[in-house]
């Protein structure tokens, strides 16, 4: 079954940097799109950036020129830098298979946690 593993997460002072990492298990990695999520206090999960079986990026407005994710097939991971972070970037941050009609697989990790004081 497949299973996700969030690190790298922690308390950061805005306009600090952090870097996530994601491994994934149980799945043929380098076949599937794989993108990040987040999720803030009382607000529902958004999509922050995906990227291709190919290597394609694509970022959310909010993170775009801020965020790179990227990823390495051969380990099965994906990762996320988060540069110049703000406030408002504080969630717990998941991530997932993607396809066009968004998570592809129903069951997630717990997460890493991203706090970003002001």
């Amino acid at each position: 079954q497949v299973q996700f593993v969030e690190s790298g997460g922690g308390l950061v002072q805005s306009g600090g940097s952090l870097r996530l990492s994601c491994a994934a298990s149980g799945i043929i990695f380098s076949i599937y799109h794989m993108a990040w999520y987040r999720q803030a206090p009382g607000k529902q999960r958004e999509l922050v950036a995906t990227i291709t079986s190919g290597g394609s990026t694509n970022y959310a407005d909010s993170v775009k020129g801020r965020f790179t994710i990227s990823r390495d097939n051969a380990k099965g991971t994906v990762y996320l830098q988060m540069n110049s972070l703000k406030p408002e970037d504080t969630a717990v941050y998941y991530c997932n298979a993607h396809n066009s009609r968004g998570p592809f697989f129903p069951s997630w990790g717990q997460g890493t946690q991203v706090t970003v004081s002001s």
